[in-house]
């Protein structure tokens, strides 16, 4: 509708002008989407922001779903190689045991 009444160019369109115009817009995109109940798609959730999130899927209902799961989902998250759309075979710098997970420690006494 704003391309078609002359307030933005056509050619302007662009993954920030979509990226602006979103309800989630100045916020990051999430890293991991946790599917409770076994389910297997996104239902139309954040389709756009999460195009480079891990999916973690697991049969607990979200009712049972507690710091338990979130700990296993988390460390699941952690085990991954990232490559955010690219084909690289090498590890990425930074990737190491114990690493940090958004902000949750993954070893030492605050550990899941």
């Amino acid at each position: 509708m704003v391309a078609r009444a002359g307030r933005i160019e056509p050619g302007a369109i662009d993954h920030a002008a979509v990226a602006g115009r979103l309800t989630t817009a100045g916020l990051p995109d999430p890293d991991l989407l946790i599917r409770t109940a076994g389910e297997l798609r996104l239902s139309n959730y954040l389709l756009w922001q999460l195009s480079y999130a891990e999916i973690y899927v697991t049969d607990v209902l979200w009712p049972d779903f507690g710091e338990a799961e979130l700990c296993v989902a988390v460390k699941s998250f952690a085990a991954r190689r990232r490559r955010f759309g690219g084909l690289e075979s090498e590890k990425p710098a930074g990737e190491a045991a114990g690493k940090s997970a958004g902000g949750l420690s993954l070893d030492g006494p605050d550990a899941c």
